[in-house]
């Protein structure tokens, strides 16, 4: 189940159109992963997150699969500011967080009965 922001974010970019974000932890730019991540997330809005989603089954797995990692985005280059600002609508001045990775929170474990009718 989804928890934080990947369905409410203000925008979403394409994984195939920020690959140069990828390795994260080559970026000259703070990374912030784990539970340090969603404190990160926990303390902004929605609205202020720009979201790297899947473009395929692969990419999906992969982001899926990659630790949650968000990244301030006024801790970025210029030219990287610059080059994600290219993929999203709105300004890049108006998002504070990018987020890689989904927000996993724990469910309860239900019996199979329960599904059954039984």
């Amino acid at each position: 189940m989804f928890n934080g922001h990947f369905e409410l974010a203000g925008t979403s970019v394409e994984y195939g159109d920020v690959g140069f974000l990828f390795p994260v932890d080559e970026l000259d730019a703070t990374v912030i992963k784990h539970r340090d991540a969603q404190l990160a997330l926990a303390g902004v809005d929605g609205s202020d997150v720009i979201v790297v989603a899947p473009t395929s089954l692969a990419t999906s797995y992969l982001l899926t699969q990659h630790t949650l990692t968000v990244i301030p985005v006024d801790g970025l280059s210029t030219a990287v500011r610059a080059r994600i600002a290219e993929e999203i609508d709105a300004s890049i001045e108006a998002f504070d967080l990018v987020q890689i990775g989904k927000w996993n929170k724990d469910s309860p474990n239900h019996s199979l009965a329960e599904f059954t009718g039984a």
